[in-house]
């Protein structure tokens, strides 16, 4: 079911097919898979995925899963995951003009905590000014 829940984003479901196809999605494309994926999936199937990408074997497909978890990175907003588009050759958003291509909040609906940590990061920003 999480998978699918994945598929119903346009730019997760595309990044989703060029891994199950063993397509490079590049660095940033792993990442913004990885930030987004870690809600839906177990790490097993996570990893699994990424592994299928055939610049990113299995111990760094862990690797990179683990360092997102330990810090607890929220989704990439949507000009976040295109300025990281502008960094690499393969196309994570498979189109950019489209003011909901890589807008994951509108599709996907996260865990709670992820909404509490987001209002938290602003309040502190808030409060820092």
């Amino acid at each position: 079911m999480a998978i699918e829940d994945l598929r119903r984003n346009r730019m997760m479901c595309h990044l989703l097919e060029s891994l199950e196809a063993g397509r490079d999605i590049g660095h940033y494309g792993r990442l913004v898979f990885t930030m987004i994926g870690r809600h839906f999936l177990e790490e097993e199937d996570l990893v699994a995925l990424l592994a299928r990408d055939p610049d990113c074997p299995e111990i760094k497909a862990r690797a990179l899963y683990r360092q997102v978890e330990e810090h607890d990175y929220s989704p990439p907003t949507r000009e976040r995951i295109l300025e990281w588009q502008c960094h690499q050759e393969f196309p994570i958003a498979p189109n950019p003009e489209d003011p909901d291509s890589a807008n994951v909040y509108k599709d996907l609906q996260f865990p709670d905590r992820v909404y509490e940590h987001i209002s938290e990061y602003y309040e502190q920003k808030v409060e820092s000014e």
